[in-house]
């Protein structure tokens, strides 16, 4: 009689464990902190996820956005490293190219990469140039053959349309003038369509979807495609690396691709519990299957590209492996 007893106590003991976990979550709310402003692809992508990720969370808790902006998302990826409490409750969407800030040794950079918790990405950022029609220049050709520099908007050191455009300036030599400093990409459209700028480099997918009745009208034309194959939708549209006539410059333009897998991931705070971090993957990935989470992308062209958490880990590991000599050249090239 003992004996049953203590099996049942014990067996109850292990049950209330396995039960107590998930339970956690259970009546509270997960913030998710978006490094840019509303409106723009980063804020639309992780709206459109929490309104989805919940129901596979267990104990389904309340997820909210809310945006952080300031220095091109370094202020909230610095909040979300010191600051955001560990404990599954702070989810950080953000511009992953900050590792390279890191990497070369950049002020203001209060974080490690290698300690955030990456839950995955849902979209890989595959960039292209556009420009206004009202700019006069709508073709690669007409670009190089400007008389001034080409205005394209950025948001900050280190983010990875600022990135993206000095990368694109350095590997190519096309004339252009990195206008740094607004909140996001509703900001730099806006400053677009009001002639301030003439174009800007943003994440296709998310500029289809943000900007669709613009490119639909031929006021906005996309004129220079940053990835290793075109898009389907534009294939008349080239590449970067063509315009790339050396080694040095080549691998330039490797970097934006390199980049693609941890450019837009969501993380959780260093020392966030395993079993935590783990049902918050398993509930990322799942979304990532989810029919209606699906269907709702593809009505709003986001281009639905997910990587795991681990995908993101490896990739950014991959940064710090890069040639010091090579490293130099991206501190000019970035930073200069």
């Amino acid at each position: 009689m003992k004996k049953l007893f203590f099996a049942t106590v014990v067996f109850s003991m292990i049950s209330g464990t396995c039960l107590a976990a998930p339970s956690f979550f259970e009546g509270k709310t997960i913030h998710i902190i978006v490094g840019h402003s509303a409106g723009g692809g980063f804020d639309v992508n992780a709206r459109m996820i929490a309104r989805y990720m919940g129901k596979y969370v267990p104990g389904n808790p309340t997820i909210i956005v809310e945006n952080m902006t300031g220095a091109g998302g370094l202020v909230s990826a610095n909040y979300l490293y010191k600051a955001a409490k560990p404990d599954g409750l702070t989810i950080g969407h953000n511009v992953g190219n900050l590792v390279f800030n890191q990497v070369i040794g950049q002020p203001g950079v209060e974080f490690d990469a290698r300690r955030f918790e990456y839950l995955g990405a849902a979209m890989q950022e595959h960039a292209a140039v556009a420009l206004s029609k009202a700019s006069g220049i709508t073709s690669v050709e007409k670009w190089f053959a400007a008389k001034t520099p080409v205005k394209l908007g950025g948001v900050g050191t280190g983010s990875s349309i600022d990135n993206t455009i000095r990368l694109i300036k350095a590997a190519t030599g096309l004339p252009i003038k990195l206008v740094s400093g607004y909140k996001g990409t509703p900001e730099i459209r806006m400053a677009i369509e009001s002639g301030e700028l003439s174009g800007g480099c943003l994440g296709w997918d998310s500029m289809k979807s943000t900007w669709h009745r613009a490119i639909e009208s031929g006021d906005i034309v996309p004129v220079l495609q940053a990835v290793s194959a075109p898009y389907p939708d534009i294939p008349h549209v080239p590449l970067v690396m063509q315009y790339a006539k050396t080694d040095e410059a080549r691998k330039l333009v490797q970097i934006i691709y390199s980049s693609s897998t941890f450019s837009r991931p969501f993380t959780l705070p260093p020392n966030t519990p395993k079993e935590r971090v783990q049902m918050l993957r398993n509930a990322f990935q799942a979304t990532m299957k989810d029919k209606d989470f699906i269907a709702e992308n593809e009505r709003a062209n986001m281009g639905l590209e997910p990587a795991t958490g681990e995908e993101v880990e490896q990739s950014i590991a991959g940064v710090f492996k890069l040639d010091p000599a090579f490293l130099a050249k991206l501190n000019n090239v970035l930073f200069k």
